[in-house]
């Protein structure tokens, strides 16, 4: 290959996977500042020579038909042995709106979809498979739905005219159980759409730039939607092709990852620091609860009822002045003044209350109508009651819905 063919490669962006908003990109990816324009859709590739012709060819003609001018198509290989992105170099002169990444020391479809994103002058960024398994035409479908007014527009294997070609029912099994997957263990966003696992979508740069990308594996929908900011979502039906030409890239080593992404972007979204320091507190409150109770009954003599409501509303105190200081002290130092304190303190109290109602009822129910062992009831009841004060009060007693900047 020739010195300039060399120089027609796009330099791979470094850093963290971050796309950058349109009014920055070109000063951060290129020498110099170069106009926006409409679609940048990605084709990642491994192994794909015998396909990238043909999927550049469909891709352009379709999209001269709609938007000419104002789209790219950025191959993204990482480094293939057959020197795919060689061959898609090739055809850049028959081509003007195909531009090519070569990557020598990252691996991955989803950072690969990132990085040709980070290159990208898009309002809007896509993605779509080389091997011609996502039918091009429903592009077209796609781009209709962003130009409606959605955010994001997926093609779905479960909607409409959806489904899959020849697969075999091992395959039909492990794609709806790794779908099944995502709905336990993250609801909120596999929820959202009804094929979690399409890799062929687009989604407006708005949504996600500035947005910190840390995906694993080989889907990156999952990503966008946990850490994008996406309101209106449309899908599109497609039936998903059987290769023509290469080898499917699908194996076990792909589901795995699949499972740690989803327990990854699970924990990013649950505030583990937050809950921990959150059950500190709550055993600090134990031993003040008891201490204030031997006081009480054993050295004032106070009957047993008020002693245990006395010593449990001293517990209820404690335990909201350090959790307002160290476990959301963020939060309420944006809520200053002691009309807000009070006001997180009655909440906090209240939350409490129906809480230790829960623990008593959750505790009876757990060992008279299901015959638990009564300690296990109790640890069962303790354990649920911390989520749910730690929840609530996350969400009500501390919160900054009610304070402008």
């Amino acid at each position: 290959m020739g010195i300039n063919q060399e120089n027609q490669v796009l330099p791979v962006p470094s850093g963290p996977l971050q796309i950058p908003a349109l009014q920055t990109f070109g000063s951060t990816f290129t020498n110099a500042r170069t106009p926006g324009i409409y679609l940048s859709l990605v084709i990642p590739t491994y192994n794909e020579c015998k396909n990238i012709k043909s999927i550049v060819e469909q891709l352009t003609r379709l999209l001269d038909g709609i938007i000419p001018g104002d789209y790219e198509l950025i191959v993204v290989d990482d480094d293939s042995p057959d020197r795919t992105w060689e061959v898609a170099l090739s055809l850049t002169p028959e081509y003007p709106q195909l531009r090519v990444m070569r990557r020598e020391e990252e691996r991955g479809l989803s950072t690969a979809v990132i990085r040709g994103w980070q290159a990208a002058r898009g309002e809007v960024l896509g993605v779509i498979d080389a091997d011609l398994q996502h039918p091009p035409e429903t592009l077209l479908q796609l781009l209709a739905e962003i130009q409606r007014g959605a955010d994001l527009a997926a093609a779905s294997r479960h909607v409409g005219e959806g489904g899959v070609s020849d697969w075999s029912l091992v395959r039909r099994f492990l794609s709806r159980g790794a779908q099944t997957l995502g709905l336990i263990i993250l609801p909120g966003v596999v929820g959202r759409v009804s094929d979690p696992m399409s890799g062929y979508f687009m989604v407006r740069r708005s949504c996600i730039a500035g947005k910190i990308m840390n995906p694993a594996g080989y889907k990156i929908l999952i990503e966008v939607l946990a850490r994008g900011e996406i309101r209106w979502i449309g899908e599109v039906g497609y039936v998903f092709q059987e290769r023509q030409e290469g080898e499917s890239k699908v194996t076990w080593k792909q589901y795995i990852e699949y499972l740690r992404h989803l327990l990854r972007l699970r924990f990013a979204r649950w505030p583990v620091g937050r809950f921990l320091r959150f059950g500190v507190v709550g055993f600090s409150g134990v031993f003040v609860d008891m201490g204030v109770f031997y006081l009480l009954r054993t050295v004032l003599g106070l009957g047993l009822t008020r002693s245990a409501i006395f010593s449990a509303e001293v517990a209820i105190i404690n335990n909201f002045l350090w959790n307002d200081l160290w476990t959301f002290r963020d939060i309420s130092k944006r809520q200053p003044g002691k009309r807000q304190g009070l006001k997180r303190l009655l909440k906090f109290n209240a939350i409490c209350l129906i809480g230790l109602m829960m623990n008593v009822l959750l505790v009876n129910v757990l060992f008279n109508v299901f015959k638990v062992n009564d300690y296990l009831a109790k640890l069962i009841a303790i354990a649920t009651v911390t989520l749910w004060n730690f929840w609530i009060n996350m969400k009500l007693s501390w919160r900054v819905t009610d304070v402008q900047k």
